[in-house]
């Protein structure tokens, strides 16, 4: 199937990659699928249950979508798939936070991509890359991997570990510039510098530190001590921010959140975070709250 303008029509054809003994079988489903939507910056629809305040939105963990394939377990933060929810279908230009474990010997078999800003950050295991592009890499905890799907690209991602799941969050960001020639990065990061500190690792430059993407957005990644304290300044006063704690309890502004919880911010200057347990880890997504 042609995917141009794939967000519109919604359609995804993939595969799912199942190892068995010496080969491997292919299974058409639909576990990709974009349904339509709206582009509204942050999705502020009135209604007097909704979670969308004056200038946030709090996502618990267990409010997320969730969908288990058997061989994929995945959570999904905004609406993906046959998870559908009109008050979760994008933070302003970040479209997909989907937190996936993978089987051990399973993956996603190769599929189409265009116009999307690809963002992988793995967390634990192993996790193969192959695209159209001749790119042949394994990601593991520590590196990180983006992918500008551009004018168009397939790829396929394997969980190359025997004995255990690959857990990894995967990240979709609209671009600012559409029909760009794909291209594909990945770095690897010293753990040490996100102790007690937000460690950059996306940017819109590319000679800036981490990995960078074709559009106005800054991550970054800490490791916190309990009672740690920090402050994070936005990059563009434009821009809101989506803080996703991975491990551990945080407070953000105020807002107290725990593992797997989403914090969207907007029109605000900085934020204030504190950590409330030991070793609580924070991925802090800036980014513009517009979609053009």
């Amino acid at each position: 199937m042609q995917r141009k303008d794939f967000i519109k029509k919604g359609i995804l054809g993939t595969f799912i990659l199942s190892s068995s003994g010496a080969g491997a079988t292919l299974v058409r489903n639909n576990i990709d699928e974009l349904k339509p939507l709206n582009l509204l910056g942050f999705n502020h629809i009135p209604n007097t249950m909704s979670n969308i305040m004056e200038n946030s939105v709090l996502h618990k963990a267990g409010t997320r979508g969730h969908a288990n394939h058997g061989w994929l377990n995945s959570h999904h933060t905004f609406s993906f798939a046959h998870y559908y929810n009109p008050e979760r279908m994008h933070f302003g230009v970040l479209r997909v936070l989907n937190d996936d474990s993978v089987a051990p010997g399973m993956g996603f078999g190769t599929h189409p991509h265009d116009n999307m800003e690809i963002i992988s950050i793995p967390l634990e295991g192993d996790l193969e890359h192959k695209d159209s592009m001749g790119n042949v890499a394994v990601i593991k905890n520590g590196d990180i991997q983006v992918m500008s799907a551009g004018s168009g690209i397939t790829h396929s991602e394997y969980n190359k570990n025997k004995d255990q799941a690959v857990k990894f969050l995967q990240i979709w960001v609209f671009p600012n510039k559409k029909h760009v020639t794909p291209r594909y990065d990945q770095i690897t990061l010293n753990l040490s510098e996100r102790h007690n500190k937000l460690q950059q690792i996306l940017s819109p430059n590319a000679d800036d530190e981490g990995v960078w993407i074709h559009q106005n957005a800054w991550f970054h990644l800490g490791r916190f001590d309990k009672d740690f304290k920090t402050q994070y300044a936005l990059k563009d006063k434009n821009n809101g921010v989506y803080a996703f704690v991975i491990k551990g309890d945080v407070r953000i502004s105020g807002q107290e959140l725990n593992e797997r919880d989403g914090l969207g911010v907007w029109n605000v200057e900085s934020l204030d975070i504190t950590a409330i347990s030991d070793d609580a880890e924070l991925l802090l997504m800036e980014v513009p709250m517009g979609v053009s």
